[in-house]
């Protein structure tokens, strides 16, 4: 999809140097807008920041501004929102396990940290509040595909928090006017999300490994299944639902392609992109317990951001494998 603004706007990217927030700066610096980025590098990286730079015109990165703060310091946040048109909150402490493993800091960053950043837009008079939401506000609702108004119990600390943004949004709405959308992730993936640690996401873990010969480790039986959805269909949902009108607003909408991955298959389909890319892998996948908090399946019903936002995703699984995995063999080390 082709994107284009009439003007050059500020935006505000929370977790810039981030995954999704750096490929976010990457497209808006692209399409000559003005971004303020804040960040705090608990799990981004100045390294992709450095990629973005790389990847833009020398005019286009001078209307990029960085600000390294922390969403849980209400001044950065402040700072960060003096003089924005539009918000895309990213910043977050992502995975299900990393929650178990330490709820209070997860909880810091996902729920006070984004009520600072709420209440700076809102008082900054933002055109547009638009956030990440999650996947696994779903929780234990067992009804396939997953559709927005259907939520189950919360698995995980992390579910609590994404499910606590989502409540706050709604009171500012009521309480005080204020207009967001959430976007629901299922299963992000692609260039710049990051291979490495405890808490790293399967598909760039899996394909790290492969390409160093190592041992993939498949959660459970393998038929767990998640809708993987590639970083380009996120950042088209996210600018799509900052100019949203108002019809549109105070929404949470799903963000995937409307369909099911097992990570049997996805094993198998690593091992192809790699092969036609020249690395061989041989080996056969480790399987172990399942992980506590896991969701055992997920799809996602895209039909409500579809119809309200004009979202259409342009790359299946299969197709952003075929794209990112070349970024994936150049940053292997």
């Amino acid at each position: 999809m082709e994107y284009s603004f009439d003007k050059s706007y500020s935006w505000l990217v929370t977790g810039a140097a981030g995954f999704i927030g750096s490929n976010l700066l990457e497209h808006l610096l692209k399409l000559n807008q003005k971004v303020i980025g804040l960040d705090n590098f608990a799990t981004g990286h100045q390294h992709n920041l450095d990629e973005v730079q790389s990847l833009v015109t020398p005019d286009q990165w001078s209307r990029f501004t960085f600000i390294e703060g922390d969403i849980r310091n209400q001044a950065d946040c402040v700072k960060a929102c003096e003089g924005v048109d539009y918000v895309l909150h990213q910043a977050a402490l992502g995975s299900v396990p990393r929650s178990i493993n330490d709820p209070i800091t997860t909880n810091a960053a996902n729920i006070t940290g984004f009520l600072n950043v709420l209440v700076a837009a809102r008082d900054a008079s933002v055109k547009s509040f638009t956030y990440a939401a999650s996947s696994s506000t779903y929780g234990d609702h067992p009804a396939l595909p997953k559709v927005e108004e259907n939520i189950g119990k919360p698995l995980s600390p992390y579910a609590v928090t994404k499910y606590v943004n989502e409540l706050y949004a709604d009171v500012f709405a009521s309480t005080y006017g204020f207009k967001t959308i959430g976007l629901r992730y299922f299963n992000v993936f692609g260039k710049r999300q990051d291979p490495n640690g405890a808490y790293a996401a399967v598909i760039p873990k899996w394909t790290a490994a492969m390409v160093s010969g190592e041992d993939v480790f498949i959660n459970g039986d393998g038929e767990t299944s998640r809708d993987f959805c590639f970083i380009e269909n996120a950042v088209q949902a996210n600018l799509l639902a900052a100019m949203a009108d108002d019809a549109a607003k105070n929404e949470v909408y799903n963000v995937a392609v409307g369909d099911r991955t097992t990570l049997n298959i996805l094993f198998d389909s690593l091992k192809e992109a790699l092969a036609e890319n020249g690395v061989v892998y041989n080996k056969q996948p480790v399987y172990r317990d399942f992980r506590p908090g896991d969701v055992r399946h997920s799809q996602a019903d895209i039909g409500k951001a579809a119809t309200k936002l004009g979202y259409t995703p342009e790359y299946r699984i299969a197709e952003g494998i075929a794209k990112a995995m070349p970024w994936y063999l150049d940053h292997k080390g």
